[in-house]
């Protein structure tokens, strides 16, 4: 059976960072080259899609059955006014806080999901 470089190619897509990642070092290993060429070759995408990721987006995608206790956490996460905080919960999915460290990301996380909101890190 012959596989074809579009069936190769659709099966890269499918593939996380890391499995790619182990993938070409596995080939490395078996023939004995180095993929370091192919990466200068493939220009700064290629280097930048194995660089960690240093800035996080905070988004609520609902706010729960206490919206007022979220409202607070809002207001105490934002500076925002009571009636944009308001605005906000009501309006999610929304991002509360966009390129934001991974730490404070997580604390933010926290602090909402304590109050009763769902939120996700993306």
């Amino acid at each position: 059976m012959s596989i074809t470089k579009d069936q190769i190619l659709e099966a890269f897509a499918a593939m996380s960072v890391m499995e790619v990642v182990e993938l070409i070092e596995a080939m490395e290993e078996k023939f004995g080259v180095s993929a370091a060429a192919a990466v200068v070759a493939g220009g700064a995408d290629a280097g930048a899609a194995a660089e960690e990721k240093t800035e996080f987006d905070v988004v609520m995608t609902g706010h729960g059955d206490n919206k007022v206790a979220v409202i607070k956490a809002l207001r105490g996460a934002t500076g925002l006014g009571l009636k944009e905080a308001k605005a906000m919960a009501e309006s999610a999915p929304v991002a509360v806080k966009e390129g934001i460290s991974k730490e404070e990301a997580e604390a933010l996380k926290k602090d909402l999901e304590e109050a009763g909101a769902q939120v996700e890190i993306k």
